[in-house]
């Protein structure tokens, strides 16, 4: 797990997906619904029809083609090897009793939810700009962290919701913290819809976006450089040309989600989707 105290980018490495340590828990633990991301219907706990022995999936170099797009913006943040190999000490859900392969499958959400806020947590405390909240930053990192490591009985009865409101009050503060610097007027569009919104070439340094509708927005050459992005809808919004340069809480299924080309600049805490095109 991650040390309040380390590395930076080895932080972050423990807070990605690693297939090779998991046991497929998002292609049986979780449902889905026959849509524009998904070709079929999917309840809980049930095992998807691509998924293959060795936890592998069946059309993983095809699942855009397969209509399949929810599974390529998705990602765990690592809660699925964390339940996989420590909640679960390495205990595969198909050969055990059912009640373990239940238990298993509620605690997994959880985890995802813990691991998710340690990732925003840990981008704030490497913003020297939230420098005066970084001891509060750790510690909550800290208390984050051990609750990842309870018990299936223990996970499976936390507030994840109450946990999630003391340390969206942290980032809140972080936000104002690094923002503060933005030259000009610092928009707030928090929660705002702007789906589908005309923001080409847009001014949007320093804007709060968390939680904005941003679908299918056109964002082409828009500036968003220190822009806070946590929750914001990105699906389909045209990032083409647009910069991001030292936006925060941007993580990578928001990316994966979106549209973009060669010339967006983006964070170093993501990488640049396979599916945008190379046009400059």
């Amino acid at each position: 797990m991650l040390n309040g105290m380390g590395d930076h980018q080895a932080g972050r490495a423990e807070l990605r997906g690693d297939c090779e340590r998991c046991f497929g828990l998002c292609c049986v633990a979780l449902p889905f619904a026959a849509s524009a991301d998904f070709a079929v219907d999917k309840p809980a706990g049930t095992p998807c029809r691509n998924l293959r022995e060795g936890s592998r999936c069946g059309i993983h170099a095809r699942l855009r083609q397969k209509g399949f797009t929810g599974c390529t913006v998705y990602d765990c943040f690592g809660a699925g090897q964390q339940v996989s190999q420590i909640t679960f000490g390495g205990q595969d859900w198909r050969t055990g009793p059912p009640e373990r392969a239940r238990r298993m499958f509620d605690v997994f959400p959880v985890v995802r939810q813990l691991h998710e806020l340690l990732w925003y947590l840990t981008e704030a405390l490497a913003l020297p700009a939230a420098r005066p909240v970084h001891a509060e930053l750790r510690k909550a990192l800290e208390k984050t962290e051990e609750l990842t490591a309870g018990t299936p009985e223990e996970l499976a009865g936390l507030d994840v919701a109450a946990h999630r409101q003391e340390v969206n009050v942290l980032l809140l503060r972080t936000s104002e913290l690094a923002r503060a610097g933005t030259k000009g007027r610092r928009k707030d569009r928090r929660g705002a819809d702007l789906m589908g919104a005309r923001l080409k070439g847009a001014d949007l340094r320093g804007a709060s976006l968390r939680g904005a509708y941003l679908i299918a927005a056109d964002l082409t050459g828009a500036d968003l450089r220190g822009a806070d992005l946590i929750g914001a809808d990105l699906r389909d919004a045209d990032l083409t040309d647009a910069d991001l340069t030292g936006a925060f809480f941007l993580t990578q299924p928001q990316l994966n989600a979106a549209r973009g080309s060669a010339g967006t600049r983006l964070p170093g805490s993501v990488t640049r989707p396979g599916h945008w095109t190379a046009q400059v």
